[in-house]
């Protein structure tokens, strides 16, 4: 069995295209899973949108199945990151313009967006998704943890308990999941935690796109993470274009 699975594409077309184009050349897959956050941050959330719907269609919802993110729930529920507010006025500056950067952005994302874009992201939230390897077990997939989008429990460096806590009520041998943009792949007490890494805004190999290639042969799992080059700095003149509203924000995302 092959199964191919990305991550937080967040609005960078050219990178989407970029893993796209690779998984098409890697060829066919059982399955295709995309773990979240399709739409915000970058400049091209519409187009993102439809490119993973036409994936969809023509490989077929059996094949390719999309589960939702943080940064989609903000989009279809005017939602936003959840923060401590400052106790100090010494940080309120910092706080405050955070909060603004966040609330430009996915409003502008927001606007982007047709009805048929905005069904299907409403239509992926609270969403997990599940498949039994024969010979070798069940494989579950999520946003950031099981239950919670928002989570950063599932991290390189996150400490034993925390990662095994997140994933206490779930069973299986093998978690896939996406969120922190970072690639990974840990043991957490009896499990085996693989995370692609971001398609769009990578924090582990900024200017590359990332995705994963699983394969089962004989019950053994074999892991091939790839990333792909693309033109991050022409990405960010041509949503300068578009007129996005925090191009120096998300630059900084970029490390361009």
């Amino acid at each position: 069995m092959r199964l191919a699975v990305f991550a937080d594409v967040h609005g960078n077309l050219p990178a989407l295209e970029a893993v796209l184009a690779d998984m098409e050349g890697s060829g066919d897959f059982d399955l295709i899973w995309c773990l979240g956050d399709l739409a915000a941050v970058g400049g091209q959330a519409h187009e993102c949108v439809q490119r993973l719907r036409e994936l969809r269609e023509r490989r077929g919802e059996e094949k390719v199945k999309i589960i939702g993110g943080n940064t989609d729930r903000y989009l279809v529920t005017g939602e936003r990151l959840p923060q401590a507010p400052p106790a100090e006025e010494s940080a309120y500056a910092a706080y405050r313009e955070g909060m603004l950067n966040i609330s430009a952005v996915v409003e502008w994302n927001m606007r982007q967006l047709i009805w048929e874009d905005f069904d299907l992201l409403r239509g992926i939230l609270d969403r997990e998704l599940q498949v039994t390897v024969p010979g070798y077990g069940a494989v579950i997939g999520f946003h950031a943890i099981p239950g919670d989008d928002e989570a950063m429990s599932l991290l390189p460096d996150s400490a034993e308990e925390e990662a095994a806590d997140a994933l206490l009520d779930r069973a299986g041998w093998l978690a896939l999941c996406g969120h922190t943009h970072l690639a990974m792949d840990r043991r957490v007490g009896g499990w085996r935690v693989i995370n692609p890494g971001s398609v769009g805004l990578s924090a582990g190999h900024p200017g590359f796109a990332e995705w994963a290639w699983l394969e089962w042969k004989d019950g053994d799992l074999n892991v091939e993470f790839r990333r792909l080059p693309y033109d991050a700095a022409a990405t960010l003149r041509q949503w300068e274009a578009l007129g996005h509203p925090r191009i120096e924000w998300v630059r900084a995302r970029l490390a361009v």
